[in-house]
């Protein structure tokens, strides 16, 4: 019995490009910007941490937990 092979890569290629393809339209888009709203909150919030940065972390957070479900 062969095992799907869990290719991290290959499954943010892919989702990455159906967000791209699909708009808001695809389910990983909205909670991803989500994601890059509260982390810019809270580089907002807290000191040492950037906007930009919290929002990077964010975004990034949620869309590593989209591909991993």
């Amino acid at each position: 019995m062969q095992e799907k092979k869990n290719d991290l890569l290959e499954d943010a290629k892919e989702e990455f490009a159906g967000m791209a393809k699909g708009g808001m339209q695809h389910p990983a888009t909205k909670p991803v910007l989500k994601g890059a709203a509260v982390g810019a909150a809270a580089g907002f919030l807290l000191p040492g941490l950037s906007v930009a940065i919290g929002a990077v972390a964010g975004a990034g957070f949620m869309f590593y937990d989209r591909i991993r479900k």
